[in-house]
C-alpha cells in the first residue's frame, strides 16, 4: 500500500492544458478533462458489461472482428448452424448464411473481410469460407480436416492451429487469401483451444489434451515457442487481442467459468470475470475493447458481453471546479 505521507510530488506534473500525463507514476499528480488524479501503486482489472443479445443462441460458434464491428458464425443450437450475425457495438443483425453449416469451427479477420475454417457438420470439415460483409464464398480447403481448432490473423493472412481429427492435432496452417500451406507444428497437440493475434505473431491458448490445458504458445510466422501458462487451465474458451496484449475468457475448467485473463507478451494476469460463466463461446476485439458472444451454460446462450480496460493505476482526487 502506498504511504501517502511520504509520496514525493514532482510538480509541475499537472498538465493544465487538459492533456493526460503520458506516463504517470506513483506520487505524481496530473490533470485530465476537468479532474485531478494522483498516481498510486494500485491497479484495477477490466470489466465486462452487457451487450445486445444474439438473435440466435448458439454454442461452439466462431467470432472475429472488433467490439464495434463484430462477426459471429456457425455453431449449434440443437443442430449445426449456418447462421451469421453482425454486431454494431450495441445490437446484432442477420448477416449472410454460411454455405456449409458447422460447429466447432474457427474464425479470423474482420466483419467486412472475415474468414472461417474447419469444424464439424456431418463429419469433420476442411471447408474454408470468406466473408465480404454480406455473403460467404468458398476459399481454399484446409490441408488437414479437423474440428475444435483455433484461428487468428486476417482473411488474406490467416492462421489455423490445433484441433481434433481422430486425435489431438498439432497442425498449423497459414492462409494467403487463396490456399493453405503448412506452418510450424504446435509443441503441444490439443483441441478446443483458442487463438488470437496475427499470422506472424499469433497466440494459441488452453484447450484439451485428454486433460485441461494451461499451455500458451507464441508463433513468429515460422515456429511456436512457449509462452506464459494460463493461471486457470481450461478448454472451450475464447480469446481476443494480440500476442503482446491478449485476452482470454470463459471456457470449461471442470465447470462453466467466467475467468478472464490478460496477457502482456510473457505472462497472464487476472482480468474481470464474465457476468455469465459459460463455455463454447466466441471472441473478438482487443484486450481493452473485447467482445464475447453465445456459448453454453447448460443451455445455449444469447448473451453478449463487452470488455473495457480497468481505470489504471491512479485515484481521482477532485474536480478542477473544486480547486487545488
Amino acid at each position: 500500500m502506498t504511504n501517502y505521507r511520504d509520496a514525493k510530488y514532482t510538480f509541475p506534473t499537472v498538465t493544465f492544458s487538459g492533456v493526460a500525463e503520458s506516463s504517470p507514476v506513483e506520487g505524481n499528480i496530473w490533470y485530465d478533462s476537468g479532474k485531478y488524479y494522483f498516481g498510486t501503486s494500485q491497479s484495477f482489472p477490466g470489466v465486462w458489461s452487457s451487450g445486445g443479445n444474439l438473435g440466435t443462441g448458439r454454442r461452439n460458434l466462431a467470432g472475429c472482428g472488433t467490439q464495434s464491428a463484430g462477426l459471429c458464425m456457425g455453431g449449434r443450437d440443437g443442430s449445426v448452424s449456418n447462421v451469421t450475425e453482425e454486431y454494431n457495438g450495441s445490437a446484432w443483425s442477420a448477416g449472410g448464411n454460411l454455405a456449409t453449416a458447422r460447429r466447432s469451427l474457427a474464425g479470423a479477420g474482420t466483419q467486412a473481410a472475415g474468414l472461417c475454417m474447419g469444424g464439424y457438420g456431418a463429419s469433420n470439415s476442411n471447408v474454408t469460407e470468406e466473408y465480404d460483409g454480406s455473403s460467404w464464398s468458398s476459399g481454399g480447403n484446409l490441408g488437414t480436416t479437423r474440428r475444435a481448432l483455433a484461428g487468428a490473423g486476417t482473411q488474406s493472412a490467416g492462421l489455423s492451429m490445433g484441433g481434433y481429427n481422430g486425435g489431438y492435432s498439432n497442425v498449423t496452417e497459414e492462409y494467403d487469401g487463396t490456399s493453405w500451406s503448412s506452418g510450424g507444428n504446435l509443441a503441444t497437440a490439443r483441441s478446443d483451444l483458442t487463438g488470437t493475434g496475427t499470422q506472424s505473431a499469433g497466440l494459441s491458448i488452453g484447450g484439451g489434451t485428454g486433460s485441461l490445458s494451461a499451455v500458451t504458445e507464441e508463433y513468429n510466422g515460422t515456429s511456436w515457442s512457449a509462452g506464459g501458462s494460463l493461471a486457470t487451465a481450461k478448454s472451450n474458451l475464447a480469446a481476443a487481442g494480440t500476442q503482446s496484449a491478449g485476452l482470454s475468457m470463459g471456457g470449461w475448467d471442470g465447470d462453466y467459468t467466467g475467468v478472464t485473463e490478460e496477457y502482456d507478451g510473457s505472462s497472464w494476469s487476472s482480468g474481470g470475470s464474465l457476468t455469465t460463466a459459460r463455455n463454447g463461446l466466441g471472441g473478438a476485439g482487443t484486450q481493452t475493447a473485447g467482445l464475447c458472444m453465445g456459448g453454453y451454460t447448460g443451455s445455449v446462450s444469447v448473451v453478449t458481453e463487452e470488455y473495457a480496460a480497468g481505470p489504471g493505476s491512479y485515484d481521482e482526487l477532485f474536480t478542477a471546479s473544486q480547486g487545488l
